[in-house]
Parts: C-alpha cells; structure tokens; sequence
C-alpha cells in the first residue's frame, strides 16, 4: 500500500511539473489528481508563537471557497485558571 501512495504522489508531483496548472490530471488507473499545496506549518508557528500556548491540531479546509489553516491552540489559564482551547482561522 505505501508503494502504490508514494507512485501516486511521484506521478501527481511530476504531472503537476509538466501540465499547466488548469489541465485536469488523471493516474493511469483514472483517479483524478487534485494539486493541494496547503501547508499550515507557518501559520501554526504563527498562531502558537502568538498566543504562547501548545499546538494542539492545524489542518487546511475550505471556508467561503477560500482554503484557510485551522489552528487549534491550547493556551495556558492566568494563575489558577485553567487553560484554554482556542481555534484560529488564518487564510492561506
């Protein structure tokens, strides 16, 4: 199984290299192949040097036909508080 993901991910990588980026790109078995070049790395860095608190989860969605990074962050509670689970939406 993890030989046939990773000929996928080199066809997709290749194909999205040679095609132009409005091409519909396709495998050999069919299945189409959606270029997805969120990374939410930068913006969880972002969000957690911000807030001081401990990544939690960071996942790109679509919201409003926008692809943004949900960062989910838990942030430390003031004296005897208890932390906080704050969510934050940085578009990409």
């Amino acid at each position: 199984m993890t030989v046939k993901i990773l000929q996928i991910g080199l066809i997709a990588a290749l194909a999205a290299m040679a095609a132009p980026a409005a091409a519909q790109m396709r495998t050999p078995d069919g299945t189409t192949i959606v270029h997805a070049a969120a990374d939410c790395s930068g913006a969880a860095s972002q969000v957690v040097g911000q807030t001081g608190g401990q990544l939690l989860s960071a996942s790109a969605q679509t919201q409003g036909g926008q692809t943004v990074c949900v960062i989910t962050v838990l942030v430390p509670g003031s004296g005897n508080e208890r932390p906080k689970k704050v969510t934050v939406s940085v578009p990409q």
